[in-house]
């Protein structure tokens, strides 16, 4: 989406709308009022209700919050819920009323917890969305009147002072030191200086100097100007049309979920087909063998899959949130683990979005600001004066509160005040000791900004400004021993250097006055004036953030930061933050412009930093990753970031500052707007998927397992190795409660050493399925050896059936320790590093001892009680699953240490 002044949703009315010639920033006031039909005197009330019903309010269409029936309608779309439900419905055509009964619980169970937790994250993302209704000062009828901004129309006069919301998008025509806050929809992270004289036709939206948008806020000044775009047709409303263009996307675990649950039909229609097509072979009826074969199919569903599912993502949801990431949508939790590249915004994400001064250079050398505490300097030296300058040419204020310093004002500003403090000075003070008798602000034309004050008796001329504009003024330097004449060379070679890392630059400078100046409101430009020194200020990076970043590569995630503001800015913090090198390219929003979607794509394999982008430009770098197959996650808190979070694979807002809209597009939102949070996200989403994994590995290997050991039962004319109701209890309890404690599973050691899995590795990894087949053929022999056995020793079908189970149950218990790791060792995994499991097998065990000696178990599982020697073979043959699974792990160490 490109940023063209105007844009928005089609309105019937939008062919009435002011069309200027040219753009609205090139026009000049006569133009502009002309095509306007407006004026000095504003608009008649008349006009503004012709123009209300041509346009429509003022206001862009917001999503409406999730309803509580959305919430839950979501937790059925889900193909293994699909499954769940057909087997539901031949349950019942079976009236098989039971398992129907089991089956629907389990859907119930999987349904209210995905359902609680997502409404719990709807809920919390709704608490931190901030929605006002902002006043606008306009005039009308040549008088000044205060109105609902949403009763705003283009023509109307609007009037602009500091502090105050940009209500809809306006061309100046009166500045007096007007600078705007506009972060929230450019990303860069400084004010921007804004003048009323026009501008080039083809300037970008963040330089369009005499144009404020709808959002953004005023943070110095005065100003006043004319509405051209509201609504719909304003730059704000331009990229909510633009998030609603764009589809809604998969995740990677929805996708594989998907792979999983048609690898799963497909495995049970052929062993229903089986099932079937042999016992027909065999002799038996069509119709008794349709049934058996339904019957196999639906008790070889995995009932609990679903369950353990959602409850592993809702316990990622909430590690996450102890770790600051509200997860909206519980896929987003695995998602996240998936990750191959981070695409960061730079301003509050990885940086403090506060600016500080990091060195004054003084003909006396560079000081460095202390990060606390104060270190005085001498009073009237180079760097006390430079510091001085910074602190009366400065309109910003400083308080002490019990949560440190605030500010007031331009942060710039803020910062040469603490630079100040930091040097003991009192800025209050110095001010109510220095008299101030004129002040010039700062305006992009000048370029500087002047204060004159009287301290002691004498008059003093204070100057901040751009160096080289500063430079031009001066003949003099101050040194230590007094001023001495200037080397403008020499000063601009600094000022270059500290610009060269990303420094932004403001020089000082003073000239004693003899007299008062006599035109106090029209000071002349300064001459003759000595130079002080020069402050370099960044907005530097969060702590953490770089060791976060050399976390997020060291797991074979790529770190790409993509920002509004200046590339110099940029390089100098991505390579302080490790994302780029010194000699790393930068690519800004004016060459992506130039480039073909082919030339982007190329681009971003070997470019870690995009400057001065648009919202146009990050959603084609978001699709150019895309396109090579990366799982991209995406983090922004601004306007400008909303349609690259929704066309993300993982969108994550800041929660503290971001907005309404891009919390609204976004899958994850940072509590604490810290990248640090994303990358503690990143583990917990490689361990929930780990713990995914794990759980599904285990409870397919039994579920295969059972269905292995039926059919060989019945191509060997054997009785029915197992009772439905048996297969059910094996799933949903012998198995299920394992299976659900696997979901409390910590992290493996290597969680964050290993690469991002391939966006095509399914949920179950070919390593995992070679295992899984193994494990089951030797669960499913060791289960009909039993079975035989017994059968042959005691003649009784009822007590053989009870040691087939019970041997699948004891295969359960120990093979849930095969399933921790998917490398290491089960015997270098603690029992009691994971509580609930150890409780979960012994509890599983409990209830399937107690269901043989309580009649109404008894009777409806047909199990029987069985002696101490039954146990000890039983118990002998399953730890046979312990060494194969060792051996094969074993085997794999090698393979992968040789290979």
């Amino acid at each position: 989406m490109r940023l063209t002044q105007g844009r928005g949703r089609k309105r019937a009315s939008d062919g009435q709308r002011p069309r200027p010639s040219h753009p609205w920033h090139a026009l000049d006031r006569a133009a502009l009022e002309d095509t306007l039909r407006t004026g000095p005197q504003g608009l008649t009330h008349a006009e503004v209700d012709a123009r209300l019903r041509a346009y429509g309010p003022n206001r862009i269409e917001q999503a409406r919050p999730t309803s509580p029936l959305t919430v839950l309608l979501h937790q059925f779309q889900s193909p293994l819920i699909y499954i769940l439900l057909v087997a539901t419905v031949v349950t019942i055509f079976l009236r098989e009323y039971i398992d129907a009964g089991v089956i629907a619980a389990a859907l119930a169970l999987n349904a209210s917890i995905g359902f609680v937790q997502e409404w719990q994250a709807e809920r919390s993302v709704l608490a931190l969305m901030r929605l006002v209704s902002p006043r606008a000062r306009v005039i009308r009828e040549g008088r000044e009147r205060e109105i609902d901004s949403q009763e705003l129309v283009p023509g109307d006069l609007v009037l602009l002072e500091s502090g105050s919301r940009v209500p809809a998008d306006i061309r100046l025509i009166e500045t007096i030191g007007l600078t705007v806050d506009e972060s929230l929809l450019t990303g860069e992270s400084l004010p921007v200086a804004k003048r009323s004289s026009s501008v080039a036709p083809e300037a970008p939206v963040m330089e369009r100097a005499n144009m404020v948008y709808a959002g953004t806020v005023v943070t110095t000044g005065r100003g006043r100007g004319y509405v051209v775009a509201t609504g719909e047709a304003t730059e704000l409303g331009a990229i909510a049309a633009e998030i609603r263009r764009e589809a809604e996307h998969e995740t990677p675990l929805q996708r594989r979920m998907a792979h999983l649950a048609r690898t799963l039909g497909i495995i049970v229609a052929i062993f229903a087909l089986l099932t079937f097509v042999l016992g027909v072979a065999l002799g038996e009826s069509v119709t008794q063998m349709f049934l058996l074969a339904v019957a196999i199919a639906v008790a070889a569903i995995p009932e609990g899959l679903p369950v353990v599912f959602t409850i592993t993502l809702a316990l990622g949801v909430r590690r996450m949130a102890k770790r600051q990431a509200i997860v909206r949508l519980l896929p987003a939790v695995e998602a996240l683990g998936s990750t191959t590249t981070i695409c960061s915004d730079k301003t509050g994400t990885l940086t403090e979005n506060r600016m500080t001064v990091q060195e004054v250079w003084t003909l006396g050398g560079t000081w460095k600001p202390p990060t606390t505490g104060t270190e005085p300097v001498a009073v009237g030296s180079p760097l006390y004066m430079a510091l001085l300058a910074g602190v009366l040419t400065n309109e910003a204020h400083v308080y002490r509160s019990e949560g440190g310093l605030e500010f007031q004002g331009d942060p710039t500003e803020a910062a040469l005040l603490v630079a100040a403090m930091r040097a003991g000075l009192d800025p209050e003070a110095v001010r109510s000791a220095h008299v101030s008798l004129a002040e010039l602000p700062f305006e992009p034309e000048r370029r500087y900004s002047a204060s004159v004050r009287q301290h002691e008796g004498m008059y003093h001329l204070y100057v901040k400004g751009a160096p080289e504009r500063v430079l031009a003024m001066c003949d003099r330097i101050l040194s230590e021993d007094g001023p001495l004449p200037l080397d403008p060379p020499a000063v601009q070679q600094a000022a270059d250097d500290m610009a060269s890392r990303g420094l932004r630059v403001l020089a000082m400078a003073y000239r004693c006055l003899h007299t008062s100046p006599t035109d106090l409101e029209h000071l002349p430009e300064p001459q003759q004036l000595v130079f002080l020194g020069l402050q370099g200020m960044l907005d530097p990076p969060r702590p953490g953030v770089r060791e976060a970043i050399s976390g997020c590569q060291r797991a074979g995630i790529r770190v790409i930061m993509v920002t509004g503001d200046h590339a110099r800015t940029a390089l100098a913090i991505g390579q302080a933050l490790g994302i780029s090198s010194p000699e790393g390219p930068v690519l800004t929003g004016t060459e992506l412009e130039t480039m073909s979607d082919e030339e982007v794509r190329e681009a971003v394999r070997r470019t870690s930093i995009f400057a001065r982008v648009s919202p146009h430009h990050k959603l084609r770098i978001v699709k150019a990753l895309q396109s090579h197959g990366e799982v991209v996650a995406i983090t922004g808190d601004g306007v400008n970031d909303a349609p690259a979070l929704k066309a993300a694979d993982v969108g994550v807002a800041m929660g503290a500052s971001g907005t309404d809209i891009a919390r609204e597009a976004a899958d994850i939102v940072l509590a604490d707007d810290n990248f640090v949070s994303i990358y503690a996200a990143v583990e917990e989403g490689r361990i929930t998927f780990d713990n995914l994994r794990k759980a599904t590995f285990y409870l397919l290997s039994a579920g295969l397992a059972a269905i292995i050991a039926l059919l060989v039962s019945m191509i060997l004319r054997w009785p029915p190795l197992l009772l439905p109701a048996q297969v059910l209890w094996l799933n949903m309890v012998v198995d299920g409660f394992q299976d659900v404690a696997m979901a409390f599973e910590p992290g493996e050691m290597d969680v964050l050493a290993r690469p991002p899995r391939r966006r095509d590795e399914g949920i179950v990894s070919a390593l995992m399925w070679e295992r899984l087949v193994l494990s089951a053929l030797v669960i499913a022999g060791g289960t009909l050896f039993m079975f035989r056995w017994h059968l042959d020793q005691t003649g009784s079908l009822e007590e053989a059936r009870t040691v087939a189970l019970t041997t699948l149950g004891i295969f359960s218990a120990f093979h849930v320790g095969n399933a921790r790791s998917e490398r290491t060792s089960a015997f270098r995994r603690s029992p009691f590093s994971n509580p609930f499991l150890f409780f979960a097998v012994a509890l599983a065990l409990a209830m399937h001892v107690g269901a043989m000696y309580f009649p109404p178990a008894q009777f409806a599982l047909r199990l029987e009680p069985l002696g101490p020697g039954a146990w000890a073979r039983m118990t002998a043959v399953a730890s046979s699953i312990i060494l194969v699974v060792e051996l094969h792990k074993l085997l794999r160490r090698h393979r992968a240490a040789s290979s």
